[in-house]
């Protein structure tokens, strides 16, 4: 046989040759664009490993699990699909670029969705209006996550975890000089569980007496780990917290957060909490929010300073922003047991304590102008005892 009638006849047997699918299944557009959002939280939108702007697809029994990393935090969900049944291998891991699926997914109704990837890594997905090329890569070239060695394992309420990343994350510090601080610090105790976290202008410690463990651990978990957990639990599941000595995961009913610890020593936060604040401000937290919020909005856009005038039955609140020639007042009713006072606060960080605050009233405990707040519900919540400290601005009233 010549050369040219070989190479036709190869050309035909590859031309017929079925197409190996790496992958193939059908599933709701609807289910996987929420599991999608999910894990692409953890997606970094510009990487020096164009890897991880993907989402790994593989599959896990009769589920798709999906997984996307920043390789400090990362998160796992998985997905009901239809794997189909002739030509999936148990496991060809997939990468797919995960803005283009995102938006996509978005795009579309919910209906059915076909996926399928090729040993190429070419990925096709078909719907009754039409079809979606795109080219993946190698899912063996995707970041293995961490493996935990599970030294602690500790069952948390849902309700209760996410109420503790809630009351606690707004405090967490921004300053890259202060790594320590950029997380939320949980103490988890065989009595109670402590959970605290400061910027050093604010701070907010909340005690969980329900919550103990059968061994003492201390560590930080990044902002932004304690974020994605705190959105994607449910207050009607247990969220299984597992710590060893490098990284944490909080395991959902179908999704998991994993973090790297950040490795620092917390500072000594009970030191900055006074303990002779005998003066007791009493108000309503929604006329002191509100009024914050309006009087706010007038003051210096460099310092957000409000002062605070308060006598025995009213509380004064008011702010000026010289440049731009506004200011602003406001008068509340409160109950006061000392001597008239002048104290200065930021007006972000007053309004994001009190909007943390349960209770209709809320007392500030309070000694002088220049020393440090503390701001507590008038009734505690069941099960939880929370204190937040605010440190005050100095009014030139008395720099």
């Amino acid at each position: 046989m010549d050369d040219v009638n070989h190479d036709r006849i190869f050309s035909r047997t590859l031309a017929h040759r079925p197409t190996i699918h790496a992958m193939k299944f059908t599933a709701s557009s609807a289910d996987l664009l929420e599991a999608l959002n999910t894990v692409n939280r953890a997606v970094p939108s510009k990487s020096t490993m164009p890897i991880l702007e993907s989402v790994l697809f593989e599959r896990e029994g009769d589920t798709l699990r999906l997984s996307a990393t920043d390789l400090e935090i990362s998160i796992v969900q998985t997905v009901p699909v239809q794997f189909e049944k002739n030509g999936t291998p148990e496991n060809t891991p997939i990468a797919v670029p995960a803005q283009r699926l995102l938006d996509t997914l978005r795009a579309l109704p919910d209906m059915p969705i076909e996926f399928s990837a090729d040993s190429d890594f070419e990925i096709r997905m078909e719907t009754d209006q039409g079809h979606y090329k795109m080219v993946g890569h190698d899912g063996e070239d995707y970041p293995e996550l961490p493996d935990l060695d599970e030294q602690h394992e500790i069952n948390v309420e849902g309700g209760l975890l996410g109420r503790a990343i809630d009351k606690t994350a707004f405090a967490v510090s921004q300053d890259a000089l202060r790594p320590a601080m950029m997380g939320v610090y949980f103490q988890m105790g065989e009595d109670e569980t402590r959970v605290v976290a400061t910027d050093g202008h604010r701070l907010v410690k909340l005690d969980l007496p329900e919550l103990q463990t059968d061994a003492s651990v201390d560590f930080i978990v990044p902002e932004k780990a304690t974020k994605l957990a705190g959105r994607i639990v449910e207050d009607d599941e247990v969220c299984t917290i597992r710590v060893d000595d490098g990284h944490v995961s909080f395991a959902f009913k179908n999704a998991r957060v994993l973090a790297r610890l950040i490795d620092e020593t917390y500072p000594n936060y009970e030191a900055v909490i006074p303990d002779e604040n005998d003066r007791d401000l009493v108000v309503s937290r929604e006329d002191m929010l509100n009024a914050v919020k309006r009087v706010g909005l007038y003051s210096s856009s460099m310092t957000n300073q409000i002062r605070l005038d308060i006598t025995s039955d009213t509380v004064t609140i008011s702010a000026e922003d010289v440049e731009r020639s506004s200011e602003a007042e406001e008068t509340i009713h409160c109950d006061y047991d000392s001597e008239d006072m002048e104290i200065g606060f930021n007006s972000e960080y007053l309004t994001e304590v009190l909007s943390n605050v349960t209770s209709d009233e809320v007392v500030f405990k309070l000694s002088s102008p220049n020393r440090a707040g503390i701001v507590l519900p008038q009734e505690q919540e069941e099960g939880e005892d929370i204190l937040m400290l605010i440190m005050p601005v100095m009014l030139n009233t008395y720099a």
